[in-house]
């Protein structure tokens, strides 16, 4: 197949979805025929927490997602590295990234907290996105504050000449009057149009699945 990019799916801070777009993207275009791959530079806080195991259990299949390391510390990369006393170095976990989204049809980087996040060697997550030549799609809050933290992250990504392919709010339920208008607000702000995912149930990584149906696939595919 020809004509198939790779994606990388950032967030405005931890604990945002990015694991679930992640895992919902991959799973959509793998039921297409699509060998998509989700790819996690590193992991933190192992165990209990494993992205690219949630998102193998979401699609259903041991190659859905892979990860370069894991660390103990619930902490930056750099810093857990640090705290466990461990080796860990920047060309390390570029090159693993660059070779598994090489080897996949799609490839669909998740990213590591926020942006600014140290990886290793004075390097940080939108060094890694910039260095792998990879497009972006920012997960945020949908609340109070996300007009700011969200701007801020494309901002960031544009300084950096990454192509943002969109915005998604996670765990949308429009509850508030902040929830109605930050799409509407984000879109003007930023100049990118912004999708919504209602809440879902995570002890169900198969939910993420359909979840992201009506989201737009964010990769080109002819």
């Amino acid at each position: 197949m020809t004509g198939v990019s790779n994606i990388a799916i950032v967030g405005t801070d931890t604990g945002i979805g990015k694991t679930v777009v992640t895992a919902g993207l991959v799973g959509r275009l793998r039921s297409e025929g699509i060998d998509a791959v989700g790819v996690k530079p590193c992991q933190t806080g192992h165990p209990p927490d494993d992205d690219a195991g949630f998102v193998r259990e979401a699609c259903g299949d041991e190659s859905a997602g892979v990860c370069g390391r894991y660390l103990g510390p619930a902490l930056a990369p750099a810093v857990a590295a640090d705290e466990a006393d461990a080796a860990l170095s920047y060309e390390e976990v570029r090159s693993f990234c660059a070779t598994e989204l090489d080897a996949a049809e799609v490839g669909v980087l998740e990213g590591i907290g926020g942006l600014r996040v140290p990886l290793a060697d004075g390097r940080e997550v939108v060094d890694l996105v910039a260095d792998l030549a990879v497009p972006a799609v920012v997960v945020s809050r949908s609340g109070l504050g996300t007009l700011n933290h969200t701007a801020l992250t494309v901002e960031a990504l544009e300084r950096r000449d990454i192509p943002v392919r969109g915005i998604v709010l996670n765990e949308y339920e429009g509850a508030t009057v902040a929830e109605r208008t930050n799409p509407a607000a984000l879109e003007e702000l930023t100049g990118h149009t912004v999708a919504t995912l209602p809440p879902t149930d995570l002890s169900d990584p198969s939910a993420a699945v359909g979840l992201v149906a009506d989201l737009p696939r964010y990769v080109d595919i002819d």
